[in-house]
């Protein structure tokens, strides 16, 4: 009966590859779940929404009810966010400074991020080298050729990415428990952390609020009071996404012996002895000095 193989467990590195809906979402997550927004509503005291900003009415009714009403009107108070524009300042960038050239091979890679040592092959070598000069596997001794594996990753490209958060209300009692947050988490700056997965980024909320209310105005249309805040993040993307040719990292192992075999068969090289071995290829005949 055949016996019965486990299947390996996969290796899982703890990398992911930054992209525009990391930060996105690094964003969405930041105002939905770190900050958190409550305020007073007609239902008693509730969770304020945050949703995308999208032109998909129909799309936004049947994913959230909380969203619209059967009119189709917008239920407040509500948070929108929307991603005005992305900037590649030369002036930002980041932590790598240099244009440094990726790996000219299928598998790409610029940063190195990561190394250990392998294990296995060391020990190879280790125990070659023991069992050669001592004739005992395992035997201790200084091995100098250690494998190691090499994690690299494409050369990140820093971006700012420049989000408009608008809040809209119907009483002004909500709009001061909304935006208040926005202006006492950061403490004394105007310095915020938003995370997605494993990656964090900078952001800087912008110091200005700008009130677009319609209270001044005596006409038929509904009151509201909307404050628009701007929140600048700085941003890295590694690899191109879905159009990217190279994987989003790659794993190298270095090189710790190199041997350069001669044509001894064929000149009729005489072998060489060092050490009490000898040194050549199969067939050829045992030469010994006197």
């Amino acid at each position: 009966m055949p016996i019965r193989e486990e299947p390996k467990e996969e290796i899982k590195i703890p990398f992911s590859a930054s992209k525009i809906e990391n930060i996105d979402s690094a964003m969405i997550s930041y105002l939905d779940e770190e900050l958190n927004l409550h305020t007073t509503t007609n239902n008693g005291w509730s969770k304020v929404p945050v949703i995308w900003t999208s032109s998909e009415r129909v799309f936004q009714s049947k994913r959230d009810s909380r969203i619209r009403d059967d009119a189709g009107s917008l239920v407040l108070p509500i948070i929108s966010v929307e991603r005005k524009g992305v900037a590649k300042d030369l002036q930002r960038k980041g932590s790598v400074q240099a244009a440094l050239v990726p790996e000219f091979d299928e598998k790409g890679g610029t940063i190195k991020i990561a190394r250990r040592i392998k294990q296995d092959k060391t020990s190879n070598f280790a125990n070659a080298s023991a069992k050669r000069k001592r004739g005992q596997l395992n035997f201790p001794t200084a091995n100098k050729k250690i494998v190691y594996e090499t994690l690299t990753i494409p050369l990140p490209i820093y971006i700012t990415v420049q989000y408009e958060i608008t809040v809209r209300t119907e009483y002004q009692q909500q709009m001061n428990d909304l935006i208040t947050p926005f202006l006492t988490k950061p403490g004394g700056v105007h310095y915020i952390l938003v995370k997605n997965e494993s990656h964090r980024y900078e952001g800087f909320i912008n110091q200005d609020f700008t009130h677009n209310n319609n209270i001044s105005s005596f006409s038929n249309e509904e009151r509201k009071f909307e404050t628009k805040i701007t929140i600048d993040v700085l941003g890295h993307l590694i690899g191109a996404g879905v159009n990217e040719d190279q994987p989003q990292f790659a794993i190298r192992e270095n090189a710790v012996d190199f041997k350069m075999p001669r044509e001894r068969i064929m000149t009729k090289d005489e072998v060489e002895r060092k050490l009490s071995e000898l040194y050549g290829l199969s067939g050829v005949e045992d030469v010994y000095y006197d």
